[in-house]
């Protein structure tokens, strides 16, 4: 997989910001300001590290050889994925969804709902002025 294969599928997550704060070679995804993605341009074949449940990082690092533990990151909850090839498209879709979620579910509450929104499509409601609602 090339790199302008794997930028949309994190670019569509709700929220995502692209920033290079380790250099040009590693692009970081972040949403709040916390990783959920971090992507190794100039290795071959291309590798991401994705945040991940501790149990299911487990279980896809015994199923596939091309995920192991995150590169860099704390190996119980990230696995760096070496997309090679072997690893299906849904499969690597989904774990960028469960990075981002787990990201996502870490946030404050009003982070998570405006997240939550954004990927709805939906506006927030705006709190009328003088509405004697105080909380």
């Amino acid at each position: 997989m090339k790199v302008e294969t794997l930028k949309p599928l994190l670019d569509a997550k709700s929220g995502a910001v692209e920033e290079y704060p380790f250099g040009p070679d590693t692009i970081v995804y972040k949403i709040g300001g916390k990783i959920f993605a971090m992507v190794g341009t100039e290795s071959d074949p291309l590798r991401i590290s994705l945040k991940c449940d501790p149990d299911e990082a487990e279980a896809l690092r015994a199923a596939f050889p091309a995920i192991g533990p995150g590169y860099y990151m704390n190996k119980r909850h990230w696995n760096t994925v070496t997309l090679d090839g072997s690893i299906p498209g849904d499969l690597l879709q989904e774990m960028i969804d469960a990075s981002h979620t787990l990201v996502v579910n870490s946030l404050p509450k009003a982070e998570r709902e405006q997240y939550r929104l954004e990927r709805l499509n939906v506006a927030p409601e705006p709190h009328a002025e003088g509405s004697g609602d105080t909380r």
